[in-house]
């Protein structure tokens, strides 16, 4: 859960705020509004980094390296492993 600090309490207390930033997330407000966000440099990276590009649907559908060596014949069902179909009569 993220802290919340004033304007004024971050501007009295640098180190708690920089403490809490370590943990999670900190708001500090205007005026009762959210203003900006501390958060740990090691944090940031972790959010800057993850963004790739979209994939194409054919990059998505590719088979990842080594997919060659699975054994679908083991891993997927059967046809007769599946149940029957439902019924439906509309008499």
């Amino acid at each position: 859960m993220p802290t919340t600090l004033t304007s004024r309490e971050f501007n009295q207390d640098h180190g708690r705020a920089k403490r809490a930033a370590n943990q999670s997330p900190v708001i500090i407000t205007d005026r009762g509004e959210p203003a900006h966000v501390l958060m740990s440099f090691a944090e940031y990276q972790r959010l800057t980094t993850k963004q790739t590009k979209p994939k194409s649907i054919v990059e998505a559908l590719a088979m990842p390296p080594g997919g060659e060596d699975i054994d679908f014949e083991s891993v997927l069902p059967r046809w007769r492993e599946f149940p029957p179909a439902a019924p439906f009569d509309f008499d």
